[in-house]
C-alpha cells in the first residue's frame, strides 16, 4: 500500500531508490520522496558534481583471467573477463563483436543465466543454428550464457537468436525470456534502412523487438505489433506485464508502452501506446529537475508502418504518436523497470544536451525528471541503467569526449560518482597497440544477491564480472 504521510526531506533522500529496493514488486516509491530529492540536487544547480564518497578513487586493476589492465576500479574491487568476441560457441561458430545490452533471465542455485546482445549492422550472415535465423543474411543477435556466482566461472555460451540487424539493448522479462530490440529499421519494399542506405542481401523487415528462450532451443519470436521504430531498450512492469519500450531517434523520439490482451503472452497481441504530457509536449530541453507532469496514453493504429508520411524510414510509428499528442525526447536509451518505478535516459536530452534521467510511475500516472546533467564529469551522455540490490542506480556512459568510458554510480542523495573507467589497451592485426578507451560500457546488471555487477565493453568486445565490498558503499 502507498504510503501518503508527509516526510521530512532527509527521509525522502534516504528512501529514494534504497526504498523501493526494500519494498519490491507492487509497492510504489511515494512521490514526495523523489521529489524531496530532486529539489535537494536542483538546489546545486550548476556546481553539481561527483560524489566525493562513492568507493573512493579508481585505480587500474588487472583482469582475473587474462592478466591485462582493462578497467580501473575502486580498491578492494576486482573483476574477470569473459565472452569475448571470437570465443567458440557452443555450435562452433564465434562471439560475433560489438556487445551491447544484457540481463540475467534465470537464477538456478549458484547459477545464473544472462543473456547478451550484439549490435552488429552486416549483412555476412547469420551465426548459430538455422532455426534461430530470421533474416538469413543479417549478422546481429543474441548469446546466452551461464556464470556461477560461488566460483565466478562462466560456461556454456550459445546462439539464442540471429539473423537480425543492430540488436542494441532489450530487457528481461518476469516469465524468463529475454526481449531483443533492433535499433535498424529497414524496409525491403524500397530498400532503405532509416540512415537511406540500400541493404541488398537482406530479405525481410526489420525495426522490431523479438522474444527468445535462452536455452536456445525454441525459435525467436517477431513481436511486430510492439512496434517498427529504432528500438533501444524494455521494462515489464511485473505486476501488470505492461512492456515500456525507449526509442533511439535524435530530437525525434517516444516512449512507449506495450499492453498485452494477455500478460505474459506478449506473442497473443496488444496494443501499442505512446506517453503523452498535457502540459508540455516538448521534454527535450527548459526542464527543471524535480518537475513533475501528468500522464496519459494515445494508441498506435499502424504499429508495423515502417515509413514516415515524408518517406523516412523509421519514423512511421512516431508520426502517429505525435500526431496524436505524444511527448517528445531525444535519444532515449536505458530503460529498467524496479518495483512501481520505470527509469530511462535521454542520452543528449537537457538544457547542457549531455543527459537526463527520467522515472515513470505506472500507478501514479506520473513523469518525474530526477537528474539532468549540469556538468560532464558528474554524468556525461547516459546510455544503460539498472538499480542496484542495495538501493542506487549504475549508469552506462556513451560519450563523445576524449576520455575513459565510465560506469556512474548515482546515491540516494542524488550524487554521481565514478565507479569504473574503461582502460582497454590491446595490440591491433599489426601488433601494434589500440586504445579502446573511448569504448562504451553497456549491459550493466546485478547479480540478485548483489555480489557480482556484470557489464559490456562495446569492442573490442567482451564482458566483465566485478565484484568487491559493495555493502561499504551506496550501492
Amino acid at each position: 500500500m502507498r504510503d501518503s504521510s508527509p516526510a521530512s526531506a532527509a527521509l525522502a533522500r534516504r528512501a529514494f531508490l534504497a526504498g523501493t529496493a526494500r519494498l519490491g514488486l507492487g509497492a510504489s516509491l511515494p512521490l514526495a520522496s523523489l521529489l524531496g530529492l530532486a529539489g535537494c540536487r536542483e538546489a546545486r544547480g550548476p556546481q553539481q558534481r561527483s560524489a566525493t564518497s562513492g568507493y573512493g578513487p579508481l585505480q587500474p586493476c588487472a583482469d582475473d583471467h587474462t592478466g591485462e589492465y582493462l578497467l580501473s576500479l575502486p580498491a578492494g574491487f576486482s573483476y574477470r573477463s569473459l565472452g569475448w568476441v571470437d570465443g567458440v560457441l557452443a555450435d562452433g561458430a564465434l562471439t560475433p563483436s560489438a556487445h551491447d545490452g544484457m540481463g540475467i533471465v534465470a537464477v538456478n542455485g549458484s547459477r545464473l543465466t544472462l543473456v547478451r546482445n550484439h549490435e552488429v549492422v552486416a549483412e555476412y550472415g547469420a551465426f548459430g543454428p538455422a532455426h534461430l535465423h530470421y533474416d538469413a543474411a543479417a549478422a546481429g543477435g543474441c548469446v546466452a550464457f551461464e556464470f556461477d556466482v560461488e566460483t565466478g566461472e562462466a560456461s556454456d555460451f550459445r546462439c539464442v537468436l540471429s539473423g537480425t540487424m543492430q540488436n542494441c539493448s532489450g530487457g528481461i522479462t518476469p516469465w524468463g525470456t529475454w526481449l531483443s530490440c533492433e535499433e535498424l529499421v529497414f524496409d525491403p519494399v524500397i530498400n532503405r534502412d532509416d540512415q537511406g542506405s540500400r541493404r541488398n542481401r537482406l530479405k525481410r523487415a526489420h525495426g522490431f523487438v523479438f522474444e527468445v528462450d535462452p536455452s536456445g532451443r525454441a525459435a525467436p519470436v517477431c513481436l511486430s505489433g510492439m512496434g517498427a521504430f529504432k528500438h533501444e531498450a524494455v521494462a515489464v512492469h511485473a505486476s501488470t506485464g505492461i512492456v515500456y519500450q525507449t526509442e533511439d531517434y535524435s530530437m525525434a523520439s517516444g516512449f512507449y508502452r506495450y499492453v498485452p490482451r494477455q500478460p505474459g503472452r506478449l506473442v497473443e497481441g496488444g496494443q501499442l501506446q505512446m506517453l503523452a504530457c498535457a502540459e508540455r509536449s516538448d521534454l527535450c530541453r527548459g526542464l527543471r529537475p524535480g518537475q513533475s507532469f501528468a500522464t496519459h496514453w494515445v494508441d498506435i493504429a499502424e504499429p508495423e508502418r515502417l515509413r514516415h508520411s515524408d518517406g523516412r524510414v523509421g519514423g512511421g510509428v512516431f508520426e502517429q504518436g505525435q500526431r496524436a499528442g505524444g511527448a517528445v525526447f531525444t535519444r532515449l536509451e536505458g530503460c529498467f523497470a524496479h518495483g512501481d518505478a520505470i527509469f530511462f535516459t535521454s542520452t543528449n536530452g537537457g538544457d547542457l544536451g549531455h543527459g537526463q534521467v527520467f522515472v515513470y510511475y505506472p500507478l501514479e500516472e506520473r513523469l518525474v525528471l530526477l537528474y539532468e546533467t549540469r556538468s560532464v564529469h558528474a554524468l556525461d551522455y547516459p546510455d544503460n541503467v539498472c538499480v542496484s540490490p542495495r538501493g542506487g542506480l549504475v549508469i552506462c556512459e556513451d560519450n563523445t569526449r576524449d576520455a575513459p568510458q565510465r560506469l556512474i554510480g548515482m546515491t540516494a542523495e542524488g550524487a554521481t560518482f565514478e565507479l569504473a573507467a574503461n582502460t582497454v589497451r590491446r595490440p591491433n592485426a599489426a601488433g601494434e597497440p589500440q586504445d579502446f578507451s573511448g569504448e562504451e560500457w553497456c549491459g550493466a546488471c546485478f547479480s540478485p544477491d548483489g555480489r557480482w555487477l556484470f557489464a559490456n565493453v562495446y569492442r573490442p568486445g567482451f564482458t566483465v564480472a566485478i565484484t568487491g565490498p559493495w555493502a561499504d558503499g551506496p550501492l
